[in-house]
């Protein structure tokens, strides 16, 4: 053998695990597309991120991930559907915080813990009020003085009802002692095109939706619900330096699986996924969006998630919070 045809056999017995790795990740799935549930309509942050690491995702799987948007109540709506899924890898749910939320504010028909299990904290990022630039304000604590001289006459839109922005929203309220009235929408897509039109003055929400509209100057941030400033909104000020302290509520964004999805397939779409989001070309998309890339395991997702249940849980309790409020 000649050195040329020795290298290139030493390459290719080099290259051959790391074939049959990427081979072994969708091992054991069922024969068949991967169907990933986002419970948001198309164009929410959700469903923005999914579709960022999607065929990445189905590369490093062998298979089709097929994103499936079921839109409605918050989230729920998709939820519920995942839940009735079988546990056999076919079906994953892509969620957004209101899957804790959700918990306490509605009547649902599955327990988060029981009904799915972890998989993967996805990312994380600020929530921000903005405003339209048609309207007066230039930050939150002008909202805050026109809302105590006149409550209840201005409106700020969220993606649902009992959602991080709108439970978050009522906890700064409840601390201000102020009262704006919530606009509840069917996902982030439709109320980010009423804000952007200006129907709706002031809109809570994550960053991902609105980032090309604050840049574009159509949009402008009043707050964000990091504990100081952050880098994906430039210049804004946190609520907490606005004068609500120790206020912090990042937004985000989780893979989980039916229960009763073999472990082995729950740690191999974790290690696809993984890959998939820490390489740049994906990861500086996501991030660019206004939100960090977690890529967690899938136990320290498990933590993450029954921590924001039982946290926003008491706050949705201490202030009555129910799905039709």
């Amino acid at each position: 053998m000649n050195r040329r045809h020795l290298l290139a056999a030493t390459a290719a017995g080099l290259a051959t695990p790391l074939v049959l790795r990427a081979q072994s990740l969708g091992a054991g799935f069922p024969d068949r597309p991967i169907r990933l549930i986002v419970p948001w309509p198309p164009g929410g942050s959700t469903d923005t991120i999914a579709r960022l690491y999607q065929s990445r995702l189905a590369e490093l799987l062998g298979k089709p991930v097929i994103i499936d948007n079921r839109g409605g109540a918050s989230g729920a709506t998709g939820a519920i559907e995942a839940s009735r899924a079988p546990g056999d890898g076919s079906t994953w749910l892509f969620v957004y915080d209101t899957q804790a939320t959700n918990e306490t504010v509605m009547r649902l028909p599955f327990r988060t813990a029981e009904a799915f299990v972890p998989c993967c904290h996805v990312a994380s990022g600020p929530l921000a009020m903005v405003a339209h630039n048609s309207t007066p304000f230039r930050s939150f604590e002008e909202v805050v003085a026109a809302a105590r001289a006149q409550p209840d006459t201005l409106n700020y839109a969220t993606s649902g009802v009992g959602g991080l922005a709108h439970v978050s929203t009522t906890l700064l309220q409840q601390q201000g002692n102020f009262r704006i009235v919530h606009v509840p929408y069917r996902g982030g897509g439709p109320a980010v095109q009423d804000a952007v039109a200006g129907h709706v003055p002031l809109f809570m929400t994550n960053v991902v939706i609105v980032s090309q509209h604050i840049r574009a100057g159509t949009l402008r941030p009043l707050g964000v619900t990091t504990r100081g400033e952050t880098r994906h909104v430039p210049g804004t000020r946190s609520f907490a330096q606005q004068g609500f302290a120790d206020f912090e509520a990042p937004t985000w964004w989780a893979m989980l699986g039916r229960a009763g999805t073999p472990p082995a397939l729950v740690n191999q779409m974790n290690e696809a996924l993984v890959r998939a989001l820490n390489e740049p070309s994906i990861k500086d998309r996501i991030e660019a969006q206004g939100c960090d890339v977690v890529a967690s395991n899938p136990e320290e997702c498990g933590r993450f998630i029954n921590a924001e249940i039982a946290k926003w849980g008491r706050v949705i309790t201490d202030n009555n919070i129910r799905a039709d409020s």
